[in-house]
């Protein structure tokens, strides 16, 4: 078979589920005539690192994806998490295990610009990572102390590109320099994801609720890349709202 090196075989997997407390049906909400899962999905297959799957347990957005052209696996309802969700689709798309990288985008980020999905796999060309993801930095002082933005902490090993250490909600790390916002998109070896869903929730990963510090205190290798732009993550009527406005200023060509 192929080495990863050579001849990578990624498939984006987009985890899309009706039942967000804070916006309900977030997947289906208008963003200019058109559900947000689709504005996702062609952004995704605008990246053209390879195929497209939504993965989802409504029949609503299955339709939808299909509807235009697109693919879509029905999964179960009751997944913890966007990780355990592609797990599933991924049995389901490809048993014969045909691709060895699998890209997750989450289903909230319509104004995802496709550039950053391809950066997100350059990491993968060292063998001695297991997952890539995403890093911006934080310009805007109140983020830096905002719980809801994520920190990555890590060393950087090349030009805008890190080994992360830790992440996590608080300010961190202290002292001067720049502060790095991490973006919850991620490549996965096919391997690692399968190692990553068969773990047990982590005390850290408890303890600051996010799930990627799971895979770091197992040991796993995670590299992040640094990009310019920073999706907007759509999880309240509000995000809803700027998504719409950002979206018209992009068609328009109007500075964000």
């Amino acid at each position: 078979m192929p080495t990863l090196r050579n001849h990578p075989r990624p498939l984006v997997l987009v985890p899309a589920r009706l039942a967000a407390t804070r916006l309900p049906n977030k997947p289906l909400a208008d963003i200019h005539g058109e559900p947000m899962i689709l504005h996702v999905w062609r952004r995704a297959v605008e990246a053209g690192v390879g195929p497209v799957v939504v993965a989802t347990d409504s029949e609503e957005v299955r339709d939808v994806i299909v509807a235009a052209g697109g693919q879509a696996a029905m999964t179960r309802a009751d997944h913890a998490s966007g990780s355990d969700r592609i797990h599933e689709a991924l049995g389901v798309v490809d048993p014969d295990r045909d691709f060895d990288v699998i890209v997750n985008v989450q289903g909230d980020l319509p104004t995802l610009d496709p550039a950053v999905v391809r950066a997100s796999l350059l990491p993968l060309q060292d063998p001695e990572v297991d997952i890539t993801t995403l890093v911006a930095e934080i310009v805007r002082d109140e983020e830096k102390n905002a719980p809801s933005v994520v920190k990555m902490v890590g060393a950087e090993i090349a030009p805008g590109r890190f080994r992360c250490l830790y992440f996590t909600r608080a300010t961190a790390p202290t002292g001067p320099g720049p502060l790095y916002h991490h973006i919850g998109l991620y490549a996965y070896r096919r391997t690692a994801l399968e190692r990553f869903v068969k773990l047990p929730p982590s005390p850290l990963e408890t303890r600051e609720k996010l799930e990627q510090l799971r895979a770091l205190e197992a040991g796993m290798r995670i590299d992040a890349v640094k990009v310019d732009t920073v999706p907007l993550g759509v999880d309240t009527s509000e995000d809803l709202e700027r998504a719409r406005t950002l979206l018209i200023h992009a068609a328009e060509g109007v500075p964000s």
